[in-house]
């Protein structure tokens, strides 16, 4: 099956100006055209767009989106190097969700200072604040 741009667009949330970008890049290979000079796309260009996006909202640079498609493309010699490229990544992910959930951590301990002291302030608008030893003392 073939499917547009326009499809593609509006079906996997990537802009016309994205696809374009990536075939020039060539992370995205042998897009063929319609009798009118569009281009359209088949299943494995589907698969592989997906696969971009998952990359790139990982944090992948294209860079080494290319170096991953050149990879593939030279074929099985090169599944050890495929797979170690995605462990790493991986990895670097993981990293990147373990800060998140600390710096989370943090907030939701800055929403709790406020909650426990929200009725306070809202009583007295002169309360002293207090989160994270830092105080702030309204004077009139």
């Amino acid at each position: 099956m073939l499917y547009s741009m326009k499809y593609v667009v509006e079906n996997l949330n990537i802009s016309a100006k994205t696809l374009r970008f990536y075939e020039e890049q060539g992370i995205l290979p042998n897009v063929s055209r319609d009798e009118r000079g569009r281009r359209v796309y088949n299943e494995q260009h589907i698969d592989w767009i997906s696969f971009i996006l998952c990359l790139r909202e990982t944090g992948m640079p294209i860079s080494k989106i290319k170096e991953y498609k050149d990879l593939y493309v030279a074929g099985n010699t090169t599944f050890l190097q495929r797979e170690e490229m995605l462990i790493q990544h991986k990895l670097e992910v993981q990293k990147k969700i373990e800060e998140s959930v600390k710096h989370l951590e943090e907030i939701n301990y800055k929403i709790a200072m406020y909650e426990l002291q929200k009725e306070e302030v809202r009583k007295n608008p002169n309360y002293n604040f207090k989160c994270h030893g830092l105080e702030v003392k309204i004077e009139n």
